[in-house]
């Protein structure tokens, strides 16, 4: 059996086993250099390396004679995996090295590279690409990959190829821009929190506290509808002992942090606390400590209608993720965390502001802070925070639509820049976002759409699918908050 043909035969046995969709194209050009973008989920079955039958495996880029790839992988997975790289060699030159083979015959050099994670990015080389497990139980992995292949390949699994030329691509100047936000001090149970402030409801404290941090908090009055099941509780104080509050007083304190899956929310429902005539101010460190001295008749506790975004960056046993790779550029992948740097001496953080579209066409910056369900979060780096969901049919959130073909550019998912119903300044303007996809029913025709009117125009006349987004078959809720990345 030549090599050609035995190596068909296993890429055809893996498609068997791990029983995924192929997408197959054909190249005549051995010279040719494409580009490959997709985003997927999988499911691992066991791997059909010999020494491997007790293992897991999910391929991502089948291996193919003649066929190199480069690019970077963005992962997230139902458990830690190791990320597999297989390398095109013959047995004579294996020489001890770990390799990976099917029949005996065909053998590939195999690279397991372990970081011990269960999301993350990953720059990548290689004949061959995929997710790997020493146990025998299957596993999920949503799986992003941007890059090129080099090549004839015979079968290639699981991607969308297209040569260059063919692609319809705009990217916008500027797609990616680092914005430099201050960062406040609170804290949660007698530990420190360091968090941010980017929107509320109340027109006051947008004010106050856009003075005090000397960046501009922005207006969303769809805040005030957040039902409970979303809001986490914040105390804030507003006489005592001057400190770095918002009001200028002892630190906020928080009733969860990311620990606390279940109640955490970036969204804070404003308790206003005060110190009762008579008694001597101290520092309260908890909730805890809150309720104790409400009960002895020490402070006076005011719920108020005020609900405010603030994102928490590092909390007791955690931060976000740092993105590894801080080179910003207009086609970027998502994923790999949406922090790049976090200065504890000048209390800021660095992220990454995306560019977009507002409804009228105007230009418009976001960054990423939390989402739901949990892989999309884990997917982009960032906290998730499943009380989100109650938002999905909630004035409080607004919609964004995002394209899921059609023009290659700078949105999430590899195509154009996405189209928001609301914007900084409008009535319905908020930083938690209900996600719709858009999907060309004609991707060769797709054309570029800046405005919420190009959307329904183009649904109308039937051109377009618009859906809602449902990832892991779940509510899907990102707080993205509108900013100017350039104060």
């Amino acid at each position: 059996m030549n090599k050609i043909f035995v190596i068909v035969v296993i890429s055809v046995v893996i498609a068997s086993i791990i029983a995924i969709p192929a997408i197959t194209e054909q190249f005549v050009d051995a010279k040719s250099r494409k580009k490959i973008h997709f985003t997927e989920t999988i499911t691992s079955s066991q791997d059909p390396g010999q020494g491997h039958e007790s293992h897991q495996l999910a391929l991502i880029l089948s291996p193919n004679e003649g066929t190199l790839y480069d690019g970077s992988l963005t992962y997230t997975v139902s458990e830690p995996v190791q990320i597999v790289v297989l390398h095109e060699i013959s047995s004579s030159q294996a020489g001890g090295q770990p390799i990976w083979t099917v029949d005996g015959s065909i053998t590939y050099g195999f690279s397991l590279i372990d970081q011990g994670a269960s999301a993350g990015s990953f720059e990548f080389t290689g004949a061959a690409l995929a997710l790997h497990t020493s146990t025998p139980d299957p596993f999920t992995a949503t799986v992003s990959v941007d890059g090129w292949i080099r090549g004839q390949p015979t079968e290639v699994i699981m991607q969308k190829i297209e040569t260059e030329k063919e692609e319809p691509t705009l990217l916008l100047s500027r797609a990616n821009v680092p914005a430099i936000i201050p960062m406040h001090k609170g804290m949660y149970n007698n530990g420190t929190v360091h968090y941010i402030i980017t929107d509320t409801n109340d027109q006051t404290h947008a004010d106050m506290i856009t003075q005090r941090q000397d960046w501009k908090v922005e207006l969303a009055p769809p805040l005030g509808d957040t039902p409970n099941e979303a809001l986490q509780t914040v105390y804030t104080f507003t006489d005592g002992i001057e400190g770095e509050g918002i009001h200028g007083y002892q630190q906020d304190i928080f009733s969860s942090t990311p620990v606390q899956t279940d109640e955490y929310s970036a969204l804070g429902s404003v308790i206003h606390t005060s110190w009762k005539i008579g008694q001597v101010p101290e520092v309260l460190d908890s909730v805890e400590a809150i309720i104790e001295a409400e009960e002895d008749g020490r402070i006076k506790l005011e719920k108020t209608d005020i609900v405010i975004n603030m994102a928490q960056i590092i909390w007791p046993e955690g931060q976000m993720v740092v993105k590894e790779n801080k080179t910003l550029t207009d086609d970027m992948p998502y994923g790999g965390g949406q922090v790049l740097d976090i200065d504890m001496d000048e209390m800021t953080v660095t992220f990454i502001a995306h560019r977009g579209w507002g409804p009228n066409g105007a230009t418009i910056y976001y960054i990423v802070t939390d989402a739901t369900p949990t892989g999309p979060a884990q997917m982009m780096g960032v906290t998730d925070a499943p009380t989100a969901a109650n938002l999905i049919d909630k004035a409080a959130a607004a919609d964004l639509f995002q394209f899921s073909n059609g023009i290659k550019g700078s949105g999430p998912v590899g195509f154009q820049a996405g189209i928001a119903a609301a914007a900084l300044g409008d009535e319905n303007y908020s930083p938690m976002w209900r996600i719709f996809m858009i999907e060309w029913n004609d991707p060769e025709n797709a054309k570029l759409l800046e405005t919420k009117a190009d959307i329904d125009a183009f649904q109308s006349e039937d051109l377009i699918s618009v859906n809602l987004a449902r990832p892991m078959n779940s509510d899907h809720i990102v707080n993205c908050p509108f900013i100017d990345p350039f104060q």
